[in-house]
C-alpha cells in the first residue's frame, strides 16, 4: 500500500463518491493535482470515464490507495513548435452511435412513405438490390419497383403543405429528397465529439482549440459564482483574472455581467449601474420571456463577460476575445428587480456552414425546467424568418446532444402525425419538405429518424412506422412541454452582413 506522501499528479486509483442514487462507488480516477492547506493534502480528481464537471478536490479518506497506478516514465516528445506537449488528458466516454430498436412489433402501426430522389450514382441498399435514380414523377408511382425504399418516422408534426400526400390513420408517408440516405453506423451528424475544424474559418468559432490544453484549463479554478439571487458552482475552467480564481465567491452584476472580487464591490457597482435588462434590442415578449439580440461588436463588453460565465458551463466552446463575428441571443425572466439571464445561445453573423447556433446554454438555477428547449426552438424560429435550414455548430455537449435530440424528434413527430391520408392511401411526404417546414436541416432530419430506428424497406419502398408506443410517448411528453415560442410575439428582421464590410 503507498503512502500518502507518494500520490503524484498522473497517479490514478479509485476513489470514493456518491452516485446519483446516493449509493458509494469507487470509480477509476486520475489525479490532476496536490496542494497543501495548513498540514492537511487535498487532491484534485477527475473520474475516468465520467464528465469534467464532476472532477473536484477530495482529502487522502477517500482514495484506495491499495489500488495506485503510477504514471509510466516517459521522454517528452517535442510538439511541432518544438517545445515539450502536456500530459496527455484522460480518455473521455464515448456516446453511443445509435439506440437500438427493442425489437417489439405492434399490430397496426401507423405507416408513412418516404420517397428519394437519388443521385445519378447507383447506390447499394442493404440487403436489396442496387437502387435507380428516381424522377418525382415515379416516386409517386406507388409500384414503381426501383425508385422507393422504405422509413420509419419518429418526430410530432405540424401541418403539411397543401402539396404534400396526405397521410391516413394507418398510413405511410412518402419522402423524396436529394440526399443519398446513409443508414451505415456512426453517421449520427451531431454524435461528433471530434467536429472541431483542422483549419481555423474566416469566419468565427466558438469552438475552443483543445491543442491548448494543459493541467490548468483541465481544472475548475473558480470556487463559486454569485449571479443575483442565485449561487452557481463552476463545472469547468474559465479564463477569469488569475487573482479572482482564489476567490470564494465571484460577485457578477446580473444585468451587465460584469465582475467583482466581494459583495462590497458589486453593491458600488449597483449604485452606478442602470441596466435591468442586457443591453441590445427586444425581439420577443411573450409573458414574463423576453429574447435580447445583442451585437458581439457593438456590445464588446457585456458580450466577453457573457462568454466569460458561459465557459464556467460549456467544456468545448467560448473562446471570448473575439465577439465580433457573433449575435447573442439572451432569453430573460422579468419581474419588479428586472430582467434576469436564464440562459443565451449565438450564432455567427455569416456561416459558411449553416449554422444557427454557435454556443448554447441554459444556466444551471433553469435546468430541467423546458428552457433549453426554448431556446433550441427560438434558433430554429429565426432561421423560418430567414428562409434558411440550420444546424447547430459541433461538437455539441452530452446535455446538449440530449436537448437537440429531443427536440428534433418531437418536432418531426409533430409533422409526421398531423398528416392527413386521402381516399384511404398512405400520407406521403419528403425529406426536404419536413426540413422546410421546420428549419432543421436535412441531414439531422435523416440522422433523427435513423436514431429513433423508424425506418424500414416495404416491398420497394421506405416506410416511417409509427408504433403505438412512439405516439404515446409522443403525446406524454408534448403534454409536459409547457413552454413554446409564439411566432406572432417574434419582431425580427434578419440583416444581410454580406454587404456589411466589417459586421
Amino acid at each position: 500500500e503507498a503512502e500518502v506522501g507518494e500520490i503524484i499528479e498522473g497517479c490514478r486509483l479509485p476513489v470514493l463518491r456518491r452516485n446519483q442514487d446516493n449509493e458509494d462507488e469507487w470509480p477509476l480516477a486520475e489525479i490532476l493535482s496536490v496542494k497543501d492547506i495548513s498540514g492537511r493534502k487535498l487532491f484534485y480528481v477527475h473520474y475516468i470515464d465520467f464528465n469534467k464537471r464532476l472532477d473536484e478536490w477530495v482529502t487522502h479518506e477517500r482514495l484506495d490507495l491499495k489500488k495506485i497506478q503510477f504514471p509510466k516514465k516517459e521522454a517528452k516528445t517535442p510538439t511541432k513548435n518544438g517545445l515539450p506537449g502536456s500530459r496527455p488528458g484522460s480518455p473521455e466516454r464515448e456516446v453511443p452511435a445509435s439506440a437500438q430498436a427493442s425489437g417489439k412489433t405492434l399490430p397496426i402501426p401507423v405507416q408513412i412513405t418516404l420517397r428519394f430522389n437519388l443521385p445519378k450514382e447507383r447506390e447499394a441498399i442493404p440487403g436489396g438490390e442496387p437502387d435507380q435514380p428516381l424522377s418525382s414523377s415515379s416516386c409517386l408511382q406507388p409500384n414503381h419497383r426501383s425508385t422507393k425504399r422504405k422509413v420509419e418516422v419518429v418526430s410530432p408534426a405540424t401541418p403539411v403543405p397543401s402539396e404534400t400526400a396526405p397521410a391516413s390513420v394507418f398510413p405511410q408517408v412518402t419522402v423524396s429528397s436529394n440526399l443519398v440516405f446513409s443508414t451505415g453506423p456512426g453517421q449520427d451528424s451531431q454524435d461528433s465529439s471530434d467536429g472541431i475544424p483542422s483549419a481555423p474559418r474566416m469566419t468565427g468559432s466558438l469552438v475552443s482549440d483543445r491543442s491548448h490544453d494543459d493541467i490548468v484549463t483541465r481544472m475548475k479554478n473558480i470556487e463559486c459564482i454569485e449571479l443575483g439571487r442565485h449561487r452557481l458552482k463552476p463545472w469547468y475552467f474559465s479564463p477569469y483574472p488569475q487573482e479572482l480564481t482564489t476567490l470564494p465567491v465571484l460577485y457578477l452584476c446580473e444585468f451587465c455581467l460584469k465582475y467583482g472580487r466581494s459583495l462590497k464591490c458589486l453593491q458600488r457597482h449597483l449604485t452606478k449601474c442602470d441596466l435591468r435588462h442586457p443591453p441590445g434590442n427586444e425581439i420577443y415578449r411573450k409573458g414574463t420571456i423576453s429574447f435580447f439580440e445583442i451585437d458581439g461588436r457593438k456590445n464588446k463588453s457585456y458580450s466577453q463577460n457573457l462568454c466569460l460565465l458561459a465557459k464556467c458551463f460549456l467544456d468545448h466552446k467560448t473562446l471570448y476575445y473575439d465577439t465580433d463575428p457573433f449575435l447573442f441571443y439572451v432569453m430573460t425572466e422579468y419581474d419588479c428587480k428586472g430582467f434576469h439571464i436564464v440562459g443565451y445561445f449565438s450564432k455567427e453573423k455569416e456561416s459558411t456552414e449553416d449554422y444557427n447556433v454557435a454556443c448554447i446554454l441554459t444556466l444551471p438555477p433553469y435546468q430541467r425546467r423546458g428552457y433549453g428547449k426554448l431556446l433550441i426552438e427560438f434558433s430554429y424560429e429565426l432561421s423560418k424568418v430567414e428562409g434558411k435550414t440550420g444546424t447547430p455548430e459541433k461538437p455539441l455537449s452530452d446535455l446538449g446532444l440530449l436537448s437537440y435530440r429531443s427536440y428534433w424528434s418531437q418536432t418531426i413527430l409533430e409533422i409526421l402525425m398531423g398528416l392527413k391520408s386521402e381516399s384511404g392511401e398512405r400520407p406521403q411526404i419528403t425529406i426536404n419538405e419536413i426540413s422546410e417546414i421546420t428549419s432543421i436541416k436535412k441531414e439531422d432530419v435523416i440522422s433523427t429518424l435513423q436514431y429513433l430506428n423508424l425506418i424500414n424497406y416495404y416491398k420497394g419502398q421506405y416506410i416511417l412506422t409509427l408504433s403505438e408506443d412512439i405516439v404515446d410517448g409522443h403525446e406524454r411528453a408534448m403534454l409536459k412541454r409547457l413552454l413554446r415560442i409564439d411566432s406572432k410575439c417574434l419582431h425580427f428582421t434578419p440583416k444581410d452582413w454580406s454587404k456589411r464590410g466589417k459586421w
